[in-house]
Order: structure tokens, then C-alpha cells, then sequence
């Protein structure tokens, strides 16, 4: 199961890219809410095209077990 943000529910297309690899997935599960919550609305607020770049750049700072964008302030649920 994909841990759900505080505030924004996961995508499709996040969800999809994150059961696509355990790696992803462990660590998706491994950050806090509040990165959880950062990310969704970092990758959703943006075009389709512009989405899919964000959620391949998420998946992949995932398996290299990256932690949270630093000093992003754009989530207005922050």
C-alpha cells in the first residue's frame, strides 16, 4: 500500500511509478508526511508534460534515496 499524504491525496501516475519499483516504493514510504504531502503538490500543480519530467525526477531522487526538494514553498498547504 502507497502511505497517503496529510493533505493531497497520491495521483495515478505517481502511484503507478511508485508500485513500479520497491526502491521507490520503501522510500516513499520511509519520508514524512510533510514530504509526502510537498512533493504530490509539487508534481500536480504543473502541466501534463511538466508532471510527467516532475514524477519521473521524484521516482528516481527515490531509488537514490534522496530526501526532500530543498526550500520548495510553492504547496499551498504548507
Amino acid at each position: 500500500m502507497i502511505a497517503k499524504s496529510c493533505f493531497h491525496e497520491v495521483k495515478a501516475e505517481l502511484r503507478k511509478a511508485l508500485v513500479s519499483d520497491p526502491a521507490a516504493r520503501e522510500m516513499w514510504e520511509d519520508i514524512t508526511p510533510l514530504e509526502r504531502n510537498e512533493r504530490i503538490c509539487w508534481i500536480s500543480s504543473k502541466k501534463p508534460e511538466t508532471r510527467k519530467q516532475r514524477i519521473e525526477g521524484v521516482w528516481r531522487e527515490l531509488k537514490e534515496r534522496m530526501r526532500r526538494p530543498c526550500c520548495w514553498p510553492g504547496c499551498p498547504n504548507r
